[in-house]
């Protein structure tokens, strides 16, 4: 007998005389993951490590702190990701480890295998900056192949509407998600709550939510105040990597989906 109410299944199974009853299914809380980036050029960056949670981080290359606050979250047991400066549109200063569109496949390989020899346990990048290079087909399918090869995900900071990077990476197979909120773009206690709202909505609305933020000291002392909240709403913080479905073929999906 199988009877269903309000979502939920009630299994009914007779085996000679015996009646068992099997629990109702739950519905899976909804899951927010959060990524600090920036880390690296200064110490007090390391503020964000006492952050509660799974929380990732995700460390600029051949930054002066970069290597040993990675290495710090690792052994925390944290998601790393490499933050990798990408060519922007507004030609800001990008710093070492730098993508541009002067660059071809070689040298782009020769940086990430840099950036990534540095840091090799990082689990996948995402972009700093990037809104011009993540529009170009050839640098982002060279990126989406270095990825692949070395079996690392990837997460489009979404820094400009027109990203292509995402479309490319699914069409290579790289497992890839983006985000869906900055939380601390000003710095100010109300933003960073309105924002923080923004994301559980996001959360509960799409069954999951990821987050980008900055190693600030109002960020962080916004996110200790905000982040024991999330049970409170019924969502579960979670590893950036616990997003993605393994990748099994590249046919297969290759990241949790809207």
């Amino acid at each position: 007998m199988l009877s269903a109410v309000s979502k939920f299944f009630t299994v009914t199974v007779f085996l000679s005389s015996t009646i068992f009853y099997l629990a109702p299914l739950k519905a899976a809380p909804s899951r927010v993951a959060i990524v600090i980036d920036d880390i690296g050029y200064r110490y007090t960056d390391k503020q964000a490590l006492s952050l509660p949670g799974a929380i990732t981080y995700s460390i600029l290359p051949h930054t002066p702190y970069g290597k040993e606050l990675a290495l710090q979250a690792n052994a925390q047991q944290k998601d790393v990701l490499l933050h990798i400066p990408m060519e922007a549109e507004n030609g800001k200063k990008l710093g070492p480890g730098a993508l541009t569109s002067a660059m071809n496949e070689a040298q782009i390989v020769a940086s990430l295998n840099a950036s990534l020899a540095e840091i090799p346990f990082a689990i996948g990048i995402n972009n700093h900056m990037g809104s011009r290079l993540t529009q170009l087909d050839n640098s982002m399918t060279w990126t989406m192949g270095f990825l692949k090869r070395h079996d690392l995900l990837f997460l489009d900071s979404k820094t400009s509407p027109y990203s292509k990077a995402s479309d490319i990476a699914k069409n290579i197979g790289v497992p890839v998600n983006r985000r869906h909120i900055f939380l601390d773009n000003q710095l100010t206690q109300s933003y960073i709550n309105q924002q923080f709202q923004l994301l559980v909505q996001h959360a509960k609305n799409k069954s999951f939510a990821i987050a980008i933020a900055h190693p600030h000291p109002e960020t962080i002392l916004a996110l200790q105040q905000l982040i024991p909240t999330l049970e409170q709403n019924g969502i579960q913080l979670v590893s950036l990597s616990s997003l993605y479905a393994p990748q099994l073929t590249n046919d297969a999906l290759v990241a949790v989906s809207e």
